[in-house]
C-alpha cells in the first residue's frame, strides 16, 4: 500500500486531531490552528469553559466553520462546560446545567458539530449515588428528547478520574447511567485515556487497553463510543488525579494508544489530544499518534 493510500486509510479507521482556541471566530481562528496541528478532527468550546455564560454565536463564523468541517472531512465536536452537574445538590447548579448543556447542543448543531462532551458529574452534598442518577433522569433526559433534528449532535458522556462522589469513573459506571438515561439513541461515550487509566483501568499492562474496552462494550453495547480524548497520564494506574501528559510522555505509553486503534470498537472513532505544551506539543502528539496507527 502506498503511503498516501495508508495514511488515507488511518483517517478514515481513526482522524487524529485535537482541540483548538476559538477566540477571535470559530473559523478564522479555530480552523486556522487545527490546520498548523494537522488535525484531522477538532474539539472546540462554544462558551466560556468555566462560566456559565450561553453567548450566540457568530452566523458567518458558524457557517464558515461548517462549511469548512464539511469540505474537508473534518469531524468537529463540541465540550461542554466543565461547571455543569446533573448530580449536584444546588437547585441553582441544576439549573445552570440544563441551560447551559441544552446551549452547548444548540451551538453544536448550528456549526454541525457530531457531539457533545458533558462530564458526567458528581453526588455533592452527600447524597448517594442513585439519589443523584434520579435527579440526572429527571433533568438531563428531557434535553435527549429535544435530539429530534436530522443534524443534532450525540450527547457524549465522558467519565471522570474517580476523584470524590464521581457518578462515573469506571467503565462499568457507565451502565447506571445509560439505564438512569433509557439507553437513548442519541447518547453516547467519550472516553478520555487519561480518565479512565486514573480511576483504575490500567491501559499500560499487557492487553489493558483491549480489556479496558472489551468492557465498556459490554457495558453500553455496541456502536456507542462516538469519540476518545486521547492524553497521556502524568500520574500512575488508579491515582485519581486528572493530570494529563504528552503522548508517551507519561504512565499510560505509546503502546497503549497503538493498541487502541486497532480495537474493533475504535473503527472509525476519531482522536482529540488534550495535552500540554501549546501548539507545538500538540503538533508533536498529533504527528505521534498518526504514526501509531499505522504502526
Amino acid at each position: 500500500m502506498s503511503s498516501s493510500a495508508a495514511s488515507s486509510s488511518g483517517r478514515r479507521r481513526n482522524p487524529v486531531g485535537g482541540h483548538v482556541p476559538v477566540a477571535g471566530g470559530l473559523h478564522k481562528v479555530g480552523l486556522a490552528y487545527a490546520r498548523e496541528l494537522g488535525a484531522e478532527t477538532v474539539q472546540v468550546f462554544v462558551a466560556n469553559p468555566r462560566g456559565w455564560a450561553t453567548p450566540a454565536g457568530n452566523p458567518r463564523q458558524d457557517e464558515a466553520f461548517r462549511a469548512a468541517c464539511a469540505e474537508e472531512s473534518l469531524p468537529a465536536y463540541v465540550h461542554a462546560p466543565y461547571l455543569i452537574n446533573f448530580g449536584s445538590h444546588t437547585g441553582a447548579t441544576v439549573e445552570r446545567s440544563v441551560e447551559s448543556l441544552r446551549h452547548s447542543l444548540r451551538r453544536a448543531r448550528e456549526i454541525g458539530a457530531l457531539g457533545v462532551v458533558v462530564h458526567t458529574g458528581s453526588a455533592t452534598g452527600g447524597r448517594g449515588r442513585a439519589v443523584a442518577l434520579r435527579q440526572v433522569r429527571e433533568r438531563m433526559l428531557p434535553l435527549l428528547d429535544e435530539l429530534t433534528h436530522d443534524d443534532d449532535p450525540y450527547l457524549l458522556l465522558e467519565s471522570t478520574a474517580g476523584q470524590g462522589s464521581s457518578l462515573c469513573s469506571r467503565t462499568w459506571d457507565f451502565g447506571p447511567y445509560f439505564e438512569a438515561l433509557d439507553a437513548h439513541p442519541m447518547l453516547g461515550v467519550c472516553l478520555d485515556t487519561c480518565h479512565v487509566f486514573a480511576a483504575g483501568h490500567d491501559l499500560s499492562g499487557p492487553g489493558g487497553t483491549h480489556r479496558t474496552l472489551d468492557e465498556l462494550v459490554e457495558t453500553v453495547g455496541p456502536g456507542r463510543l462516538k469519540l476518545i480524548h486521547a492524553n497521556d497520564s502524568k500520574d500512575v494506574a488508579g491515582a485519581h488525579k486528572d493530570r494529563h501528559a504528552n503522548i508517551g510522555a507519561g504512565h499510560i505509553g505509546e503502546d497503549a494508544f497503538r493498541d487502541l486503534m486497532t480495537h474493533p470498537a475504535t473503527e472509525g472513532v476519531p482522536l482529540v489530544i488534550e495535552t500540554p505544551g501549546g501548539k507545538e506539543g500538540h503538533a508533536a502528539d498529533v504527528e505521534r499518534l498518526k504514526k501509531l496507527r499505522h504502526a
